[in-house]
């Protein structure tokens, strides 16, 4: 099997970029990964596509990273798909029993016919088993579609968003959970919950559109598997190898943005000097670093940058970036493996968080809180973490979003409330004004 790249220049990077998404839904498999030109440290695409399967790989969470290894070692090229949350219990004695509206399957991979990059304003298409003219004549059919206007509102009744808990009871599932680390059984929980509607249908690329608008995040994806739909709009990176070095850049601490200037900047300082939310942050590097420990050549993980508030379109958040050095023969699905669940998704010490989390929630995970993103054939990767994401079944016609935060002993349950509706405001946002059917 051959790969053959061209390379093109374009003006109007951004009505590329939409008519290139729009054109690759007449397949049935998509993964869009996309920038928005923040230039994250160790990214190397402002945006990369790929679609068109070739082989893919669907299983459930028993054996699936050893399936996924498998696979990966057979194809020896690009595979992208996602790895859901609940593969936690292939990596431990753990199991998932709750409420699953959505029905996605544990993982995913393919390896995709086509692969169009782009960096700055140069379009590289990567094509397996060209025939003739075949990237010349897809180039031509994007550049010349009309860029359609994204749709900001619409005069049908908006979905009705309903909560797997309400407010009282997520009150007494967070005092549940200090009680646990009143205990010493964790020193921190990520505790979630689930927004859902059912009996309704949208478009998932105008949803996506307006979601990507809203919060322009470094690590927006949207996928597309046969019916299942992820419209994705993460500020956080999960994992990225290149070559014998693995990145980690935990988020832990959010704080809400102001549209007056001076206010911005108190919130965000504010942010900076939170006890809490840096002791959050440290326990989960702390966590990483055990993680990448696992992997890593003795002496190589270190802190490169700790506490650091980064700000986005709706709130500001305190990331903390961890690298390590791993032996060039390790394999990269199980550096994966070893670190999996992500940290910021799931508390310390992490499998009895993953325990409690599973019984005070009220929702089967899924992919919220796992990760999209691809392997290269040489083996590196990048993957993102899925929050700040609406999740689609077209078939069953249910539309979800979940938001949490981490539950320390200095946690108060009101204020960890108020930060989910924070968190949620960019995906109910782009839901109301949504068509229900």
């Amino acid at each position: 099997m051959l790969r053959k790249k061209s390379s093109f220049q374009v003006e109007n990077i951004e009505s590329f970029k939409q008519n290139l998404l729009e054109w690759s839904l007449q397949f049935e498999e998509v993964v869009w990964l996309d920038s928005n030109y923040h230039k994250a440290k160790y990214s190397t695409y402002d945006t990369i596509l790929a679609t068109d399967a070739l082989t893919t790989i669907v299983t459930d969470a028993q054996n699936g990273f050893e399936k996924l290894k498998e696979y990966q070692k057979e194809t020896n090229d690009w595979i992208f798909g996602y790895l859901s949350y609940d593969l936690k219990n292939d990596v431990e004695q753990l199991s998932s029993n709750n409420s699953d509206g959505l029905r996605f399957p544990e993982l995913y991979f393919f390896q995709p016919k086509k692969i169009v990059t782009i960096a700055d304003n140069k379009v590289t298409f990567d094509y397996l088993n060209m025939v003739d003219d075949e990237i010349e004549l897809d180039f031509s059919s994007i550049m010349e579609s009309p860029v359609k206007p994204i749709k900001i509102n619409s005069e049908s009744d908006p979905i009705r968003i309903r909560m797997r808990i309400f407010k009282d009871e997520y009150f007494k599932r967070v005092n549940q959970l200090l009680k646990h680390i009143g205990r010493g059984d964790v020193y921190e929980a990520n505790y979630c919950q689930e927004f859902y509607a059912e009996d309704t249908e949208i478009d998932p690329f105008q949803t996506y559109q307006r979601l990507n608008m809203i919060s322009e995040a470094p690590f927006a994806a949207f996928q597309k598997l046969n019916d299942k739909f992820l419209l994705c709009a993460s500020p956080e990176r999960y994992l990225r190898k290149i070559g014998n070095k693995v990145i980690s850049q935990p988020i832990k601490g959010t704080a809400r943005r102001s549209s007056n200037s001076l206010e911005d900047l108190h919130l965000k300082s504010e942010l900076k000097n939170d006890e809490k939310e840096r002791a959050e942050n440290v326990m989960i590097v702390d966590l990483v670093r055990n993680d990448l420990s696992k992997s890593a050549l003795k002496g190589t993980v270190l802190v490169e940058e700790l506490c650091k508030v980064h700000t986005f379109e709706q709130v500001h958040q305190m990331i903390s970036t961890i690298s390590a050095l791993v032996p060039d023969n390790k394999n990269p699905v199980e550096i994966i493996k070893e670190t999996f669940p992500m940290g910021s998704m799931t508390g310390a010490p992490k499998v009895s968080a993953m325990k409690i989390i599973e019984e005070l929630e009220a929702f089967k995970r899924g992919l919220y809180s796992g990760t999209v993103g691809y392997f290269t054939p040489e083996g590196d990767f990048d993957f993102n973490v899925v929050i700040r994401s609406i999740l689609y079944n077209a078939t069953k016609r249910y539309v979800s979003f979940s938001v949490g935060g981490a539950i320390t002993a200095k946690s108060v349950p009101e204020k960890e409330y108020e930060e989910c509706l924070l968190k949620a405001k960019a995906m109910r946002e782009v839901l109301e004004g949504q068509q229900k059917h």
